[in-house]
């Protein structure tokens, strides 16, 4: 046979060939048409069927940081919006990028003003000063504060005509889609705790309402998250301890949440599928890992603040939990945080240079953890006791039924252990205070209607009532 000939005989066997592959066999082409053809309404159903995972590009490495002026340069950048707080303005990390910048010739205006527990008014603050700019690029050094309040800058400079409540998240405000285009951010973390460098989500607290809320979208995660841990090394103890304490929850809380495809409604476009979908195998992964470094780092980068290695650790695992809850999300822990912090009286909490009342978001987290997984472990008993053997307890010989008390208990030693407030009467709440404390948790549906149990207005009383006092 002829090479042409040859070549002629092999196609028509390959073409006549059949695939066994699902991706290309007529048996996958009969389903896709039959699905194509009869469930495209993904709206049909009642709950969800799908989920999606998000991330921004991380890059992980001590000194590490050295490298953001030739990552603006590479952009192509001409205007660089650098956002800190006044502490950190002073403090290396800040001084890092500036130098890489000035280096590298890259033009910047320094925002130093964002508020530690961002408001709606130090926001709205960020947001003129980023119009006005007419920045290409936005940089946050900082902790979640700063990364958040340069997600809000970023979006609502490329939205100028946007209302403040127009993507704020419902029933709070509209939450409506964003559709437009955001200029690259690069958040440079200086805590080990929020994730907000892997996530879509800003928090801050509404004055008005004196509970936090947010905007929740994977359009405002950020382009990049630079990891240096050498910046971690600058926490005090107490910050690293709140900080930590908000990574054990975030991944306590997505590896908890409602499975993903109990989640209801089912979006009737992709683009309304939430950036907080419910627990999925994914996210189970990231959660998992950020638990197991939790247990065996946290205490050690609390303790010491030059072990290298524990605070290193804490921060990659700051990000894994961040993945996870940034894509799964939070429930009960988070929801009844922001109107503890939102309604602080006069605590100052230990490590924090500023000159008002605050509950770090940490802390405003973790007091409530016993009471809020002792509730909800009768859903998923099998998941609270592999997170409390993840933590260190001895789950031999315990019973389903008895998973939520034996997490909530590891969870308070280990905070007794971090000699952390003893509950909220340790920071200035009293029973009195339950039905605002519940007031403010109820439209924070966005997390809450995650939570694995249903709960009513009383159950959430008994959860901040079980929270006064933890040992």
């Amino acid at each position: 046979m002829a090479g042409g000939e040859r070549v002629a005989h092999l196609m028509r066997l390959l073409a006549n060939a059949a695939c066994r592959c699902p991706a290309h066999s007529q048996a996958y082409s009969n389903i896709h048409h039959r699905v194509s053809a009869g469930e495209r309404h993904t709206c049909d159903r009642k709950t969800d069927y799908a989920f999606e995972m998000a991330c921004s590009n991380i890059r992980f490495g001590a000194g590490v940081t050295r490298e953001i002026g030739m990552d603006l340069q590479n952009m192509g950048a001409r205007n660089v919006c650098l956002m800190t707080d006044r502490n950190l303005a002073r403090l290396p990390p800040v001084a890092a990028v500036l130098e890489s910048m000035t280096t590298l010739g890259v033009k910047y205006q320094i925002f130093e003003d964002v508020r530690v527990e961002p408001t709606d008014k130090s926001f709205k603050e960020a947001i003129a000063f980023a119009k006005k700019g007419h920045f290409d690029v936005y940089v946050a050094v900082g902790g979640g504060s700063v990364i958040d309040t340069c997600k809000a800058a970023n979006l609502y400079a490329s939205h100028p005509d946007a209302e403040f409540l127009d993507f704020v998240n419902a029933p709070i405000g509209k939450g409506k889609p964003i559709t437009g285009t955001m200029r690259p951010l690069i958040a440079v973390p200086t805590t080990a705790g929020t994730g907000s460098e892997t996530t879509g989500v800003a928090i801050f607290d509404l004055e008005d309402m004196k509970a936090k809320t947010g905007i929740a979208s994977r359009a405002i995660k950020p382009t990049l998250g630079m990891v240096d841990p050498l910046h971690t090394l600058h926490m005090p103890s107490r910050v690293a301890a709140n900080s930590g304490f908000d990574v054990l929850c975030h991944a306590l809380e997505s590896f908890t949440a409602l499975p993903y495809n109990q989640r209801s409604p089912c979006p009737p476009n992709p683009l309304n599928r939430p950036a907080y979908q419910g627990s999925n195998p994914i996210s189970d992964v990231w959660a998992r890992h950020a638990l197991k470094i939790v247990a065996k780092y946290l205490k050690r980068a609390v303790r010491d603040p030059e072990d290298v290695e524990a605070r290193s650790s804490m921060h990659l695992a700051s990000v894994f939990a961040g993945i996870g809850f940034g894509n799964a999300g939070v429930h009960l822990c988070h929801g009844m945080s922001y109107p503890i912090a939102g309604n602080v009286k006069t605590h100052r909490a230990k490590g924090y240079n500023v000159n008002h009342p605050i509950v770090p978001h940490g802390l405003s987290v973790v007091l409530t953890s016993p009471a809020v997984f002792a509730f909800t472990a009768s859903m998923c008993p099998e998941r609270h006791l592999e997170a409390a053997q993840i933590l260190g307890a001895d789950v031999t010989k315990v019973k389903k039924e008895d998973a939520g008390r034996l997490l909530a208990d590891t969870l308070r030693m280990i905070l007794y252990d971090l000699d952390v407030e003893d509950g909220l009467s340790a920071i200035g709440y009293t029973k009195e205070d339950i039905p605002s404390l519940v007031k403010g948790t109820i439209p924070q549906e966005r997390v809450t209607k995650l939570s694995p149990r249903a709960h009513s207005e009383e159950d959430l009383s008994d959860l901040f009532a079980a929270s006064m006092k933890l040992y």
